[in-house]
C-alpha cells in the first residue's frame, strides 16, 4: 500500500486471548486507516492470510462479533456501516500511552507536577527520593530513613543515622499548565512511501491521556495546519488523514498563541511536530505558496511570530522529522529566536522525546 511500510508481524502478545492480540492490531489499523473500520478490518483479514493469526477455532468473522458483543464498534442500522464507539477510541488513547509513555525509563520518583521551586500550594506527595541539601526536615521521611541507616549502618544499640541515610518525602506543585500540539497535515506527511501521520496521531493521543491520568487540572490543545489552521478534539485525532496541502507554519503559531492568550495559567508552551519547511502564507483570501527551497518572505513571517511568541513568554518546542541540512539549519533559526527546543527525531523515538521533553519543560517553567 503506497504510503505506509509494514514488517512483519511478530506474536509479542502469547499470554493474550486471540482477540486481545487482534484487537491490538485493530486498534492499530484504525489510526493507519483514518478510523476507518471497514478499511482496518479489510487489511486485518489480508494480514491474518499472510501470517496465520487465527486458527480453525477463531476466525475474522469471530473477532468482528465480539467487537460487536463488546462495543466496541456499531453497526449502523441504515445501511450498514460500521463505525467507532467511544469505548474504542479510549483504548486506543490508552494503547497510545503505554506503547510510547510505558517505555521510558521512569526516574525512581514518578509523582506528578514535580517542581524545582516551592510553589504556594504545595502538598506531599507519596513519593520518596534521597534528601538533598535545602530539603526542609518536615519533609524527612522517618520510616524510610531509620530503614536505610538500619541496613547500611547494622542494627545495634545506638543506631547512627548519616545524610546518605536520609529520605524525603517530595512535594507537588498545584501550579497547572497549558500546553498547545500542533500537527503538520501537509501532503509530504506521507511522501516518499513514509507513514508520518500516524506517528503523530499516537503522540497526541498519548499527551492527551497522560495529561487526563496525571496533571487533571492542565489544558492541552490540538491544532492542525496546512494550507490553514484549526483546532480538532480530542475525539477527532483517529479520524485525522494528510490533505492535499502545503505547510501554513504561520498559521498554525498564530491560533496556538491566540489559544494560550484565554487560558490564565501562568505556565504555557507549544509543541510542534512537522516533518517539512514552512511554504505557505495567507495573504487576505489568497495563498503565497512556495515549494522550492526556503522563501525569505515566508521564513521571515515564521521567525517574527517565534520572536513575538517569545515575547509572550511561550517556548516552542519543534520535533522535526527531517534531516536536511538546510532545513536543520532553519529550524537552529528559528529556536534560536524563539529560544526555545528543537529535535531532530526519526518517527520511532517521536512519542519519547516529546513525552519526555513535555515533563521536562514542566519542571523548569513553573517558577
Amino acid at each position: 500500500m503506497i504510503g505506509f511500510n509494514f514488517s512483519e508481524y511478530k506474536n509479542e502478545g502469547k499470554d493474550k486471548s486471540t482477540f486481545e492480540q487482534l484487537l491490538n492490531i485493530f486498534q492499530q489499523l484504525l489510526l493507519i486507516f483514518a478510523g476507518n473500520v471497514s478499511e482496518a478490518l479489510s487489511y486485518l483479514s489480508d494480514l491474518d492470510r499472510q501470517y496465520q493469526l487465527t486458527d480453525d477455532k477463531y476466525g475474522i468473522a469471530d473477532f468482528i462479533d465480539d467487537l460487536k458483543k463488546q462495543g466496541y464498534i456499531s453497526e449502523e442500522k441504515q445501511d450498514g456501516e460500521l463505525t467507532l464507539t467511544a469505548k474504542t477510541e479510549r483504548n486506543i488513547r490508552k494503547q497510545s500511552l503505554e506503547e510510547i509513555f510505558g517505555k521510558l525509563k521512569r526516574a525512581k520518583s514518578s509523582g506528578n507536577h514535580r517542581s524545582p521551586h516551592k510553589g504556594t500550594s504545595d502538598e506531599n506527595s507519596s513519593d520518596v527520593r534521597a534528601f538533598q541539601f535545602g530539603d526542609n526536615l518536615d519533609q524527612i521521611s522517618m520510616t524510610e530513613s531509620i530503614r536505610n541507616a538500619q541496613i547500611n549502618n547494622g542494627l545495634g544499640d545506638d543506631l547512627v543515622i548519616f545524610e546518605k541515610d536520609l529520605e524525603v518525602t517530595d512535594r507537588e506543585s498545584n501550579i497547572q499548565t497549558s500546553t498547545v500540539l500542533m500537527i503538520d497535515i501537509s501532503h509530504s506527511m506521507i511522501l516518499y512511501g513514509e507513514d508520518r501521520i500516524t506517528p503523530a496521531k499516537k503522540v497526541a493521543l498519548a499527551m492527551a491521556e497522560i495529561i487526563r491520568t496525571r496533571y487533571p487540572k492542565d489544558t492541552l490543545d490540538i491544532i492542525v495546519f496546512g494550507n490553514d489552521a484549526w483546532q480538532i478534539q480530542l475525539k477527532d485525532i483517529p479520524y485525522l488523514e494528510v490533505g492535499p496541502f502545503h505547510t501554513n507554519t504561520v498559521a498554525g503559531l498564530e491560533l496556538a498563541m491566540d489559544l494560550l492568550r484565554r487560558r490564565k495559567t501562568k505556565n504555557k508552551q507549544i509543541f510542534m511536530i512537522t516533518d517539512g519547511k514552512p511554504t505557505c502564507l495567507k495573504e487576505g483570501i489568497n495563498y503565497y505558496k512556495n515549494s522550492f527551497g526556503l522563501d525569505r518572505k515566508i521564513v521571515n513571517k515564521t521567525l517574527n511570530i517565534a520572536a513575538q511568541a517569545k515575547r509572550l513568554k511561550i517556548p516552542i518546542t519543534t520535533f522535526m522529522i527531517a534531516t536536511d541540512p538546510y532545513l536543520k539549519k532553519f529550524v537552529h533559526e528559528f529556536t534560536e529566536v524563539n529560544q526555545g527546543r528543537a529535535y531532530y527525531s526519526n518517527l520511532d523515538g517521536l512519542g519519547g522525546f516529546v513525552l519526555e521533553d513535555f515533563e521536562r519543560n514542566r519542571r523548569k517553567n513553573v517558577k
